[in-house]
């Protein structure tokens, strides 16, 4: 993803959000996918499908791990 895509759903996702800590970031030796973290905390990456060059999208993938549920509890 170029700098100004990155920028574009950074300010997006804070919004939508409502988490100004909430930053996307380049990945190292990745071009297709950027990055989610919530302050320090990595919380998934979002991926640019540009399959169709007329309709472009980015899909946000996020794990969450069983053990992070049950400290929520």
């Amino acid at each position: 993803m170029t700098p100004d895509e990155i920028a574009k759903l950074n300010r997006y996702l804070k919004k939508k959000f409502k988490l100004p800590e909430l930053e996307v970031r380049p990945r190292p030796k990745k071009d297709d996918s950027a990055e989610i973290y919530i302050g320090d905390e990595f919380i998934g990456v979002i991926f640019k499908d540009d399959e169709d060059p007329n309709d472009i999208c980015y899909n946000f993938q996020m794990a969450i791990l069983d053990y992070d549920l049950e400290e929520e509890a």
